[in-house]
């Protein structure tokens, strides 16, 4: 089981208002809080964005690292309501013209990056 993942921010204000979001719609509760940082928790997993002095570039989801975080997002309707609210909460459908199948015919979710180039899937469960 995964233990925790840590994310490195360039604006920990806007990684807050969109990771923030997200992870509370999905259910997860805030965890952690320092200056520089915030962690969610879900189970005995938590995320943590931390604006870090060490942070030397931008995040690139292209090169080698992090490309994304695939979260269980609960049923299709879950899916298109958290795909139709996603754009007032800083994140920007990708693929739209394949959504929601952009995984593949048999796979529904939706790609979902922010501002600083992260980008989520919330996938639905297969049975609805």
């Amino acid at each position: 089981m995964l233990h925790h993942v840590e994310l490195w921010v360039p604006d920990l204000a806007r990684a807050e208002a969109t990771l923030g979001w997200l992870f509370t719609e999905l259910g997860w509760t805030e965890h952690q809080r320092w200056d520089a940082g915030v962690s969610w928790r879900q189970g005995e997993t938590y995320v943590v964005a931390e604006q870090s002095p060490a942070l030397t570039g931008p995040h690139d989801r292209m090169k080698a690292g992090l490309n994304h975080l695939a979260l269980h997002a609960g049923t299709r309707d879950d899916v298109d309501r958290l795909t139709h609210e996603a754009g007032a909460n800083g994140w920007r459908l990708m693929f739209a013209d394949r959504h929601p199948h952009a995984g593949g015919p048999d796979h529904y979710a939706a790609f979902l990056e922010n501002e600083d180039g992260f980008e989520v899937e919330l996938v639905a469960r297969t049975d609805g």
